[in-house]
């Protein structure tokens, strides 16, 4: 290797003048640093700079003016002597001022136009760079997280941020500069053997300080003008994330109900909570920020494929950490701003409800009375105590609430239909728990206090029923009306019914057991009702013209009614 420099020199002469009045090299160590974790012994490897002054101080030499550090094995006889004794024992970023007697320098001979024969050398020395054939790759853990599940290995791909110095803390590059990861693979030949060797083992979260050896870095030839030839690298790395391109998805059940009935399979409609963060923490998105669950139907492309996998198979209520690889995620490219490109993401999501769009309504009898023959069928009024919350027990009604039960005839869409199907059949003082899914409850837009697509979890009571009347009726008679129904109706038989006498006659034949009125909590309402479809021209009277049975209205009927 031939060495450049002029303290590179070996002159065949060295030594033979005038020893003069110094007998070895004279050290003055104007500067050491604080923290010296190695000092430069014989054999080492060494970078640094100097000046070179006579003892009048004028200047014969400078690496500095040259733009170049002086690099060179110390203590083999590569040196002047004095350089080679002055130099050992040096630690990085001391600094020294070297008396070099003429026996140690050029001696009696000098160097023709440089320095004259006898001349005793003043040297203003740095050293920058120490290391060692032998050395190995020095690493440092400065922090480990104590959650660990994976670390790299030979073909992971993987992200970090780093800061790059030369050993004497020159920075030469930085990717938090660039304000973006620097994103590779592993044990592939893409990096300096020194990273490939430094990133094993290490975890998402951790930071490593790498101090790599010249001869796995950059060698002889460094690296453009930021890295010298024969440069020490330390590193200072954050790894980001790490993933392999064979990865799938991983899965962590942090919380799983002790009762789940049902599992979601693709083709469900999911209602799920999530924060997505990054492997470094970083949070990206949540659905909780927005206060709104994220809906969605699974197994069909419309999330991606990573969430797609991981939803399979969770359980209502169920909370589950699903670990996503780029390659399942948003591949390289990333999402927005938010999503860098290659990034691993994990997704901590709450469960809160799924169903199919084929399900039905699902009824859970919890307690029926004994010997129970009459159950409820459509027209039925009924009054029933319920509590409605989602299935992830948030409440949402009860009718508790309000002191006073639910009131409904079945069938006439005053209930959602699955409430409707749900108390279908029941005795008085059944009890029913009744799940609804959103197709028969609210849909997709839900309803004041209802999130949209929103499962519903009904706790019925019944707590009364009075038999119903067919769909378009408002009374019907027990039996044959009577004949003469006009007269009969016209209590004072002077040829027209007002609204008085029209509810005398029909509270009569209630109260005789001749008829029923459509159930309801207002009677005085349905008969008012019953007046207004017979008094045809509204003028609040019935003549006989106007009063007709509804079997001279429609021919289907089953029961003959006013």
């Amino acid at each position: 290797m031939a060495w450049s420099g002029l303290l590179l020199l070996l002159l065949a002469a060295r030594g033979r003048g005038d020893p003069g009045p110094l007998e070895d090299v004279v050290v003055d160590r104007y500067f050491i640093p604080k923290v010296c974790l190695r000092e430069a012994q014989m054999g080492d490897f060494i970078r640094y700079h100097y000046n070179g002054t006579f003892r009048d101080g004028q200047k014969f030499d400078s690496s500095y003016d040259r733009g170049a550090t002086v690099a060179g094995v110390v203590g083999v006889g590569r040196l002047i002597t004095g350089m080679d004794r002055g130099l050992q024992g040096m630690c990085v970023n001391e600094r020294r001022h070297l008396i070099v007697p003429p026996h140690l320098g050029y001696g009696s001979i000098g160097v023709a136009g440089m320095i004259p024969p006898d001349a005793t050398l003043y040297f203003d020395v740095i050293m920058l760079d120490i290391w060692n054939k032998e050395d190995k790759l020095q690493i440092t853990t400065v922090h480990k997280p104590e959650r660990c599940n994976r670390t790299v290995e030979n073909s992971d791909f993987v992200r970090y941020h780093y800061n790059g110095t030369l050993l004497d803390g020159t920075h030469f590059d930085s990717s938090y500069s660039k304000d973006s990861t620097y994103d590779t693979y592993v044990g592939t030949g893409w990096l300096i053997k020194g990273m490939d060797e430094g990133l094993l083992g290490m975890c998402a979260g951790e930071k490593r300080r790498i101090i790599i050896p010249p001869f796995l870095a950059y060698g002889e030839k460094g690296y453009g003008t930021v890295i010298p030839p024969q440069a020490s690298l330390v590193f200072d790395v954050l790894l980001v994330d790490l993933h392999n391109p064979k990865d799938g998805i991983s899965l962590e059940h942090l919380e799983v109900p002790a009762s789940c009935k049902r599992k979601a399979v693709t083709g469900d409609f999911v209602r799920y909570h999530y924060n997505g963060t990054l492997m470094d923490g970083a949070l990206f998105d949540s659905s909780y920020s927005r206060n709104h669950t994220y809906d969605t139907y699974i197994g069909k492309g419309y999330i991606i494929p990573g969430m797609d996998q991981g939803l399979q198979g969770v359980c209502i209520g169920e909370k589950r950490r699903i670990i996503v690889p780029p390659h399942l995620g948003y591949g390289e490219n990333g999402a927005g701003d938010k999503i860098p490109g290659s990034a691993v993401l994990i997704f901590d999501i709450h469960v809160i409800d799924f169903h199919n769009p084929l399900d039905s309504v699902e009824i859970e009898t919890l307690s029926r009375p004994e010997g129970c023959n009459v159950t409820t069928q459509e027209r039925d009024f009924v009054r029933y105590h319920y509590n409605c919350s989602l299935l992830d027990g948030t409440k949402l009604f009860s009718s508790h609430d309000y002191n006073h039960p639910q009131e409904a005839t079945l069938g006439t869409s005053k209930v959602i239909d699955g409430l409707n199907l749900g108390l279908l059949n029941m005795c008085v003082g059944e009890k029913r728990v009744i799940i609804i899914p959103p197709h028969l409850g609210h849909g997709e837009n839900g309803a004041r206090g209802v999130p949209g697509s929103a499962v519903l979890r009904f706790e019925v009571e019944l707590l009364s029923r009075e038999e119903g009347v067919p769909e378009g009726y408002l009374f019907i008679w027990h039996g044959d009306p009577p004949a003469n129904l006009y007269e009969d109706m016209d209590l004072n038989k002077d040829g027209e019914i007002p609204p008085e006498e029209f509810s005398t006659f029909i509270k009569a034949q209630l109260t005789d057991g001749k008829g029923r009125l459509m159930p309801s909590s207002d009677p005085e309402t349905v008969i008012a009702d019953m007046f207004q479809n017979q008094d045809r021209n509204q003028d609040g009277k019935i003549t006989a013209e106007e009063l007709k049975l509804k079997s001279d209205e429609d021919q289907e009927r089953i029961h003959e009614e006013l």
